[in-house]
């Protein structure tokens, strides 16, 4: 084992002007809250995407709320500014450390398929339909799994009831937030298959025409119906008006007669609404330079797959190897881990997934004995057999990635008493199915697109094919790391499949390279999943390590932007770091309930 000088100092973490704005009474017409990258202090932490939710966050802390309160009410809060990424339309997965018992628990909050669905649920005749003929439809949407998500946390580990932490919320969306250029521009992107939708176009387009940076954006729809689920609790979700509502929608896209767009119905009936039940599961956890690495077991392939690259990388010094070297192994680690993720992971409930396995320190060696330091190995890259590890068994294989919405967001908590939340909620593509479900204000998923539409490898068994009841694979990986039974440090990030490189990427720079956290987030990043190609993002292919990397062999294909990290640090003095984005969707914000450089 090598030996890693993990509880750092952290003398250079602390820099500038980094504290939290104090939660005020907001106009009725309020500003946007500014955004910062970094914070340092005590009493708990927050760091999320959004500086209207951080805020909350804080607030519900310093009202005596713990970690698991403020994680709802951070994610109520995103549902109103970050309605493109999630909501209560959508699903996710929440990994809560408890500083009394020091278990680590997660919720599988993912969205399921309804009781309809079969294996050819995306084919027309044998053929699979168009992918963005099955993004905006009924057909592509899961049943919700938020709203339960909040109950189910809520009442394990919170303090305060669902009324109370959705109230900030609540007022949010009816006093509104000021747009910035991100929500703008993502606006536009949709722009064309919003208009197809009136309650959506009425909604996201005030007056017709895109919101102008700068204008207050309300959502009284919304409002109203974070008021019932607090008077009703999330009955009036999965077995009232709530719920009726929605999967009218579903069935009978609310589709303008005049566009021009085939939107297909789903098959989601109120049964299927009342049968959803959140899942209190098992987290995957490894060892790795003697710290404790937990994260998201499937039917996320979150937890098993940077699990299962952390043991591959195991064997080399990160923190002695040059940076090139370091990339290289990342990149390649990420490759082989990918090759077996797509093989092995799905929905626990309908096939047999190798979890304990895929995480076998044993199995990690057979595959990280493939990479050498000059070479990079042929892609795709077949698939290991954890059951039966071979040494260095190396051999290509045919078949596609299979695709997932770059979109989605992750927030991270801490408390006063030590308790710490990761949770990565989302509902899929940007935009999700672009459909809001009439007088309620959220838009519905399109989750059900991440399954397999076809068998990703022929011939091979793929876990990941619709069925009904079935959860889709997912990339999220909230993640939470322990030294010594207390947390070190926790972190997520939404962007699809990208998800896992970049928690990845963010772990190894902060434990093995000795970046801060918010310098590891910072990082320019690449994303490497059993392709030919590698994405990557302008700021690393101008590195020059990625000129030497491409001398090895590795191909880049040059992508804007890859992921959007929120992380948290416990100190060694007992000062909390919360860390997010300086830069990407704009920067994020992180704040402290009690700033303390």
């Amino acid at each position: 084992m090598l030996a890693r000088p993990v509880r750092l100092t952290l003398a250079a973490l602390v820099s500038g002007a980094l504290v939290a704005p104090t939660v005020q009474a907001a106009p009725a017409d309020p500003p946007e809250p500014p955004k910062r990258a970094e914070a340092v202090g005590y009493g708990g932490a927050v760091s999320s995407v959004d500086p209207y939710a951080t805020q909350i966050g804080l607030d519900v802390l310093r009202r005596g709320g713990n970690a698991a309160d403020a994680a709802v009410a951070v994610a109520a809060a995103l549902g109103v500014t970050e309605p493109y990424s999630a909501g209560i339309g959508g699903g996710g997965y929440f990994v809560h450390y408890d500083s009394a018992t020091g278990e680590v628990e997660t919720l599988d909050g993912r969205e399921t398929a309804p009781a309809a669905a079969r294996e050819d649920l995306f084919l027309e005749n044998g053929e699979p339909i168009p992918f963005d003929e099955a993004v905006t439809s009924g057909l592509g949407v899961g049943v919700p799994g938020t709203p339960m998500t909040w109950h189910d946390a809520l009442y394990r580990w919170g303090r305060m009831d669902l009324a109370e932490v959705l109230r900030p919320a609540e007022e949010l969306a009816r006093r509104g937030f000021v747009v910035d250029e991100t929500f703008r521009e993502q606006t536009a992107d949709n722009e064309e298959r919003f208009r197809a939708f009136p309650a959506t176009r009425d909604l996201f387009l005030p007056g017709g025409k895109l919101p102008e940076v700068g204008s207050t954006l309300r959502n009284p729809d919304l409002a109203d119906t974070y008021r019932a689920l607090a008077e009703r609790g999330v009955g009036a979700f999965y077995d009232g008006e709530i719920g009726a509502d929605l999967v009218r929608a579903v069935t009978a896209p609310p589709v303008d007669p005049a566009a021009d767009r085939t939107v297909r119905p789903g098959a989601m009936t109120t049964d299927d609404l009342r049968e959803y039940r959140a899942i209190v599961q098992d987290p995957t956890r490894i060892t790795y330079r003697e710290l404790e690495v937990y994260g998201m077991a499937p039917d996320s392939s979150g937890g098993t797959t940077v699990g299962e690259a952390l043991n591959v990388l195991e064997g080399t010094d990160l923190a002695a190897v040059d940076k090139t070297q370091y990339l290289h192994r990342f990149l390649e680690a990420s490759k082989v881990s990918f090759a077996d993720r797509n093989r092995w992971v799905g929905d626990p409930e309908f096939s047999d997934v190798p979890t304990e396995e895929l995480l076998d320190q044993d199995f990690a060696d057979s595959r990280g004995c493939l990479i050498t330091d000059d070479a990079v190995l042929p892609t795709p890259v077949a698939p290991g057999d954890p059951y039966d590890p071979q040494d260095c068994a190396a051999g290509a294989a045919e078949g596609t990635a299979p695709y997932e919405g770059p979109n989605t967001t992750h927030l991270t908590v801490a408390d006063a008493e030590g308790d710490v939340v990761s949770y990565t909620l989302t509902i899929e593509q940007t935009g999700g199915s672009g459909i809001v479900v009439p007088g309620r204000g959220f838009l519905l998923n399109n989750e059900l697109t991440d399954f397999s539409f076809t068998p990703v490898t022929p011939g091979q068994p793929d876990p990941n094919l619709p069925g009904p009841g079935k959860r889709p694979r997912s990339s999220m990986s909230p993640t939470i790391v322990l030294q010594d039974g207390e947390p070190l440090l926790a972190l997520g990030s939404p962007g699809g499949a990208t998800i896992i490189t970049t928690v990845l990427q963010s772990l190894t720079g902060r434990l093995d390279r000795g970046l801060s956290l918010v310098d590891a987030i910072a990082e320019p990043r690449a994303s490497q999943r059993n392709s030919a190609r590698t994405e990557a993002e302008p700021a690393f292919l101008a590195q020059p390590e990625a000129e030497k990397l491409q001398a090895i062999g590795h191909q880049f294909e040059e992508t804007d932007e890859i992921g959007a990290a929120t992380g948290v640090e416990r100190l060694p003095d007992g000062r909390w770091v919360a860390a997010a984005e300086r830069e990407r969707r704009g920067g994020g914000a992180a704040g402290v309930v009690v700033p303390r450089p």
